[in-house]
């Protein structure tokens, strides 16, 4: 029998605590603290891990530092290290750091894209195929992000149609990935289903289509079953349930990456992660903040892992 994963079973889960976790945090976390997170995170078997943002630092310097940080983590082998970006420039830091995987951002909305990024849709787009063929020829993995999927603080909601026009354009730049996000965490499960199936059939299947939740509205784990459900087999997701985006009001943290593979876990999925491992991790980032976290599996334990061990006990 074959020990390699099935990949109808088989779900990629990116933790994007060290970016996304972070960016928004009043108490800005060194370089130091940051390294040691990424380093703990890789020991639990996650296999990608989004680990900064290259980005301007005056607009977002909970993120200054992105190339020590790539620089110093153990960069264990078969641990994929991400970087975002959302120009050019960005992309040239990336690249120059050395990440094993860019991704890029774009916004289906187009003042949240000018919030977020300074510039138009129309700019991301055309700066991103300026960049695609040195993405590609280096070698990396190519992912694309596109934000406020499903919903736009400033717009309300995204068509359906948007969305699927930029993953047309994605798919001409040569991406391996497309990841939706739903920045704001607006999303239910019955528009998750509905949007995943149509960009699955908009796109080459070569494309991997993956989801990335936020659960400001407590929708998102139900919404990842209903990616999983409809497919998708790459999902983000936050140790702790840490994050938020500086430039979306109220938006809060993705959802908890313990959490989710509890969930998997149960469900008869393969992440490869060390599930009480990861609950460790969350535990040790929790000693940062001044509030509980949001995850739950931290707080309520394994189940029935804990209940066996205490009946041995």
């Amino acid at each position: 029998m074959s020990d390699s994963p099935n990949p109808i079973t088989q779900v990629d889960i990116c933790d994007v605590g060290a970016r996304d976790g972070l960016q928004s945090e009043k108490r800005i976390w060194s370089v130091a603290e940051r390294v040691q997170l990424i380093n703990r995170l890789a020991r639990t078997g996650i296999q990608r891990i989004e680990a900064a943002s290259f980005v301007n630092p005056k607009r977002v310097p909970q993120m200054e530092g992105a190339e020590q940080v790539v620089a110093d983590i153990d960069r264990p082998e078969g641990v994929r290290i991400a970087g975002l970006a959302l120009n050019a420039k960005g992309v040239a830091r990336a690249l120059e750091a050395k990440v094993d995987e860019i991704r890029y951002a774009v916004t289906a909305s187009e003042t949240f894209n000018q919030k977020n990024q300074g510039a138009s849709v129309a700019e991301t787009l055309a700066e991103l195929e300026s960049i695609a063929d040195q993405v590609k020829s280096s070698g990396k993995l190519f992912s694309a992000v596109i934000s406020t999927s499903f919903g736009c603080p400033f717009e309300g909601e995204i068509a359906t149609s948007a969305v699927i026009d930029i993953g047309h354009r994605l798919e001409q730049t040569g991406v391996d990935e497309v990841l939706l996000a739903d920045t704001i965490g607006c999303a239910v499960p019955s528009q998750v289903r509905e949007r995943v199936i149509a960009l699955q059939a908009a796109l080459d299947p070569s494309i991997g289509i993956g989801c990335h939740f936020h659960n400001t509205r407590n929708t998102g784990i139900a919404n990842a079953v209903a990616a999983i459900e409809s497919g998708v087999r790459i999902l983000d997701a936050s140790v702790g349930g840490i994050g938020g985006c500086p430039f979306a009001p109220r938006a809060t943290g993705n959802i908890a990456t313990e959490d989710l593979c509890y969930l998997l876990r149960n469900m008869g999925y393969e992440t490869g992660i060390d599930l009480a491992g990861l609950v460790d991790v969350a535990k040790w980032v929790e000693q940062y903040f001044d509030q509980p976290l949001p995850g739950q599996v931290m707080k309520a334990g394994l189940f029935p892992d804990d209940v066996l061990a205490e009946r041995v006990a």
